[in-house]
């Protein structure tokens, strides 16, 4: 099958190849890209991926989406991605949790132990290899400038993934103030000579949104490109080269449970996602719409429950919603990029109605579909919403009752699945290790309200030390090695900017002046 890529607001004029959609990343137009047509796999494609190392399984998907690599070729960047920088060759394995048909789909096994590793080990190598094959048709010799809003997680996925690789620089903007101490301390004292980290002055969707400005400021751009020979692109999952890994795990998940005997051949297995900028939640549709048996789909929003809202309602309203910092901060999010993607589908490709409903998002920060569209999202997602208290509660019921020891968000998605749960298996997909949000894990165990400060006996301790006291506690001594060692590393990045477009092109200005 022949497969392109083409713009949601309808800018390209042809589509384009794999490799050139993950260079440009966002399209001109300010639109996504997205596949001209889907593969199809039966279900014996599916299942076979559970006779191959997840590498290959991986290897396999991208070949049908019409990736423009030889198979050899994706066997080798493949192999790079998730080998022994994973902790288990498993790469994300799924634990039972309880008798009741409850699983959890551990996305957190990669080297900055949250599920954007998943995508962020694969990137990279997929956009170095892109620059290269481009090189070598004798097309533009410019480098790349990377630039990323992160809620926390993926800055430092990102910033790991794209250090010292050649022909590319990366920038991370990141709420200051808005993500926890590990996750600050991850992005701040990331190594690599082209890496550099921004705080803004702001919450997560003033930093997306400065940057989404930056990269529709064609002036700024062409300026870059001019007088630096650096070309814009994203690691956010804008990007289809984030998301399309994340397609992978959904439907490797569905073989490995029916390998692993926890699931009958065709039957449904239902999926519950904790979301925020909606590209987690999306990958897990792609990989039914592509042949995978997925019964209901389960959007988990936190107290910013915007998608939950419009998932009930079909209005999009953050016009005087406010912004509120939760436990789960990779959630605080009221602009949510990839559902552009999903209504692009749902109104069958109708990118008219996209262009003019991501416009009334803009200027009203408000839009509404039409019932035919908030039909068909009604009938694809269940959703629901969880407050601060109520996940914390979550983790403590959860370890108390089995054992197993939950972070925010997955706590978020485990408590909303819960309510769902029907006759079928149920996969929870778990998008951090506990370690990287020690501070609200431990408030859960003692019975702290979230705006509460810790107690005095621990309160001064750095976030890795907070961590060996709960392993102490709770016998949960897997605390990565990464993780306990940051308060070892310098901290590098200090500089704070203002959280708009003038901002962000500042920083990065100064970051290429060196």
């Amino acid at each position: 099958m022949d497969i392109g890529y083409i713009d949601t607001r309808g800018g390209t004029d042809a589509p384009l190849p794999f490799s050139e959609a993950v260079l440009q990343g966002i399209a001109a137009s300010g639109g996504l890209f997205v596949p001209t047509e889907l593969p199809r796999l039966s279900l014996d494609d599916v299942l076979a991926l559970a006779q191959q190392p997840y590498a290959q399984r991986a290897a396999e998907v991208y070949e049908r989406f019409g990736v423009d690599f030889a198979r050899k070729d994706l066997d080798r960047l493949m192999g790079q991605a998730y080998g022994d920088n994973f902790d288990t060759p498993d790469i994300c394995p799924i634990t039972p949790v309880g008798e009741d048909g409850m699983y959890v789909l551990e996305l957190w096994h990669g080297p900055t132990s949250a599920f954007k590793d998943m995508a962020l080990q694969c990137l990279p190598v997929f956009f170095s290899a892109s620059v290269e094959a481009a090189r070598a048709r004798g097309g533009a010799d410019n480098d790349y400038l990377i630039a990323v809003a992160t809620s926390g997680d993926t800055g430092k996925a990102a910033l790991q993934g794209f250090a010292d690789r050649a022909y590319t620089s990366i920038v991370v903007f990141y709420p200051y103030g808005g993500v926890s101490d590990i996750q600050h301390k991850q992005m701040v004292t990331q190594d690599g000579d082209n890496v550099c980290v921004f705080g803004v002055k702001g919450n997560f969707d003033d930093c997306q949104t400065s940057v989404k400005q930056m990269f529709a400021d064609e002036g700024f751009a062409e300026s870059l490109l001019a007088q630096r020979n650096v070309a814009l692109s994203s690691a956010n999952s804008i990007n289809w080269g984030r998301l399309l890994p994340q397609v992978v795990y959904y439907i490797s998940s569905y073989a490995q449970m029916v390998a692993d005997g926890r699931l009958e051949a065709g039957d449904l297995l239902d999926v519950c996602v904790p979301t925020g900028n909606f590209g987690n939640i999306l990958a897990c549709w792609y990989a039914k719409q592509v042949g995978t048996p997925i019964g209901q789909i389960i959007c988990a929003s936190n107290t910013n429950r915007v998608l939950t809202d419009f998932i009930e309602t079909g209005v999009y309203d953050i016009s005087d919603r406010e912004f509120v910092l939760t436990p789960s901060p990779s959630m605080d999010i009221l602009v949510s990029s990839n559902l552009e993607r999903q209504l692009f589908e749902l109104t069958g490709r109708d990118s008219e109605r996209i262009r003019t409903w991501m416009q009334d998002l803009t200027e009203a920060k408000c839009f509404e579909v039409d019932a035919e569209t908030r039909t068909a999202l009604q009938d694809t997602y269940r959703a629901g919403s969880v407050d601060s208290v109520t996940c914390l509660q979550t983790i403590k019921a959860v370890f108390d009752e089995y054992g197993y020891l939950l972070d925010p968000h997955s706590a978020v998605a485990w408590k909303v699945a819960a309510e769902y749960k029907g006759t079928r298996p149920l996969l929870v997909a778990s998008t951090a290790h506990w370690a990287k949000f020690g501070a609200n894990v431990y408030r859960a165990l003692h019975g702290i309200d979230p705006d509460e400060p810790l107690p005095a006996e621990v309160a001064d301790l750095s976030g890795a030390g907070l961590n060996r006291e709960i392993a102490r506690e709770t016998g949960h001594d897997d605390i990565p090695p990464a993780l306990d060692e940051l308060d070892e590393k310098a901290v590098r990045f200090t500089q704070t900017v203002p959280g708009s477009k003038l901002g962000v092109e500042a920083a990065i200005a100064d970051f290429l002046q060196g």
